[in-house]
């Protein structure tokens, strides 16, 4: 294990880096655009370990610092706001995010990003700018296994930006093994207000909505392919989905 893997294992390491990103960021999120926050109270009353939340995905990073925001207020009892940023002081860390091994090797925030907390995995759909098909990594299976035995763990099912790409397996396989709560999240207006890679503003002014459904009641007797496509559903980036709302279309066509 290398000293970043390790640093980020100690608590008050990632306390302070939750401190100084967030204080760095709360600004975008709250002054510069808009943002709106829904079903906190679905929260409320998790364990501290054993929590999955499957969510899509739309930049590299400022989707994760903004879970970080609303985690730490949950913890404060804030209940779908953010509010004054003290939540800070004593930030929630109990919360490990799955990032592709590739993008975390990018640049510095990448690199502080695996200190505050970063599972970094081989990428399925795509590995150095090319399109391949690789199976299950047992490696990074184990890396979420044990992260989520003590902790919250956010997961991008597409492992991508691309809106309405098709789940990965992966994500399947873990909810089956582990049997966790899974907490869906919808998120919007992120790939609106920030660009891909970093935290580059692209428009100011556009509202960032994340929206916590309740805990998905699986079966988990059911096949990899059937809880996958369930995942998709509460996600809502199934076929089903698609192009439904104007914001999708936009999307679309922005990519």
């Amino acid at each position: 294990m290398n000293l970043g893997e390790k640093l980020k294992h100690i608590k008050i390491v990632r306390s302070f880096i939750y401190g100084v990103v967030g204080a760095a960021t709360y600004p975008g999120l709250m002054l510069v655009n808009k943002i709106r926050i829904e079903g906190t109270e679905h929260l409320k009353n998790l364990p501290k370990k054993n929590v999955l939340f499957v969510s899509n995905h739309q930049t590299y990073f400022a989707d994760v610092i903004t879970f970080i925001h609303i985690f730490c207020a949950v913890k404060w009892r804030k209940q779908n706001r953010l509010g004054v940023p003290y939540y800070l002081l004593n930030p929630f860390t109990n919360l490990y995010f799955v990032a592709a091994e590739e993008t975390m090797k990018g640049s510095w925030i990448s690199r502080l990003f695996i200190l505050a907390g970063a599972l970094t995995v081989k990428r399925t759909w795509r590995a150095e700018g090319k399109e391949v098909r690789r199976g299950l990594d047992p490696s990074d299976t184990r890396k979420i296994n044990k992260a989520l035995e003590n902790n919250w763990v956010i997961t991008f099912p597409q492992g991508t930006t691309k809106p309405f790409a098709p789940g990965r397996k992966g994500t399947a396989y873990i909810i089956k093994n582990n049997q966790p709560i899974v907490i869906p999240v919808v998120i919007n207006g992120f790939w609106r207000a920030f660009n891909k890679k970093g935290l580059g503003f692209k428009k100011k002014g556009s509202l960032l909505s994340i929206r916590f459904k309740e805990p998905l009641i699986i079966d988990y007797t059911k096949g990899i392919d059937e809880i996958l496509d369930q995942v998709m559903d509460s996600i809502e980036q199934s076929k089903k989905f698609m192009m439904k709302g104007k914001h999708h279309l936009i999307n679309a066509l922005d990519k």
